[in-house]
């Protein structure tokens, strides 16, 4: 067993990381020793957290700027694991975001938008990336899903269709790669505190405060609880768990 560190010699891509969830967790596999590609639409808040990556941990980080439901885009980011590492062991599929409204009030510019930031990036990376993960034989797939998916949360009808679209993925593909040293499973958090949290706050307080009554535990959930899980599935520890939908959610659905 090697004593090194958990991610020593791997490639990990990150997307979504420019802040919040996704940033927390490129963070988590930098301090255990990974390589990094991440990937979000901002180019300078991609080129910030590059730096910061790099002078924090002392890896290797490559950023990609751009939309991730644009087919080309995720071609790019996998392309550039390969340019510049030649493998790719893991992949987190946290870029997204939600338009969360009621169904009536959304208009049809937004109910494509919340479909392409939540499952069509998801779908192009994976398809790019799991080529490579097969001529290895080795993969990790992690997906950041949604637990209001499992408990119909306010508002959130259009967000919960690209969310559980992304959740069927997972046990699609998880099946499909089983027997090719690929797992594939879903994080799902709920409430989570994130830069995006406060400024939903400060526009609609009363909408976070229902949300987070949902939640036993009565808080929200921080960005490393979430990077914490995400890293145990992204590693080999992980291998025999696949195709799963795992909640981090201080109890908001259970079972």
């Amino acid at each position: 067993m090697s004593t090194g560190p958990r991610f020593e010699g791997q490639v990990a891509i990150v997307t979504g990381a420019g802040r919040g969830i996704g940033y927390a967790c490129a963070e988590r596999f930098a301090s255990e020793g990974a390589n990094l590609v991440i990937g979000d639409l901002d180019q300078a808040q991609v080129d910030a957290a590059v730096s910061q990556l790099i002078a924090d941990y002392g890896v290797k980080v490559v950023g990609v700027a751009g939309d991730l439901s644009h087919q080309s885009v995720a071609e790019a980011t996998i392309k550039a694991a390969l340019d510049h590492y030649g493998r790719i062991d893991v992949l987190v599929n946290n870029a997204g975001g939600g338009i969360l409204r009621p169904f009536l009030a959304h208009t049809p510019e937004t109910l494509k938008a919340t479909i392409d930031r939540n499952l069509w990036t998801c779908i192009w990376c994976c398809w790019y990336a799991l080529p490579t993960m097969r001529a290895q034989g080795y993969g990790r797939i992690v997906n950041l899903g949604a637990d209001s998916v499992r408990n119909g949360l306010f508002d959130h009808a259009a967000y919960n269709a690209a969310k559980g679209g992304m959740h069927g993925m997972t046990t699609g593909l998880a099946r499909e790669y089983a027997r090719e040293g690929i797992t594939v499973n879903t994080v799902a958090p709920c409430v989570v505190q994130t830069p995006q949290l406060d400024e939903v706050a400060k526009r609609d307080p009363e909408l976070v405060r229902k949300v987070i009554d949902v939640v036993p535990m009565g808080r929200p959930g921080t960005m490393d609880e979430i990077a914490s899980m995400v890293a145990y599935l992204g590693s080999r520890e992980a291998a025999f768990v696949t195709g799963q939908v795992i909640s981090v959610n201080g109890g908001t659905t259970m079972l």
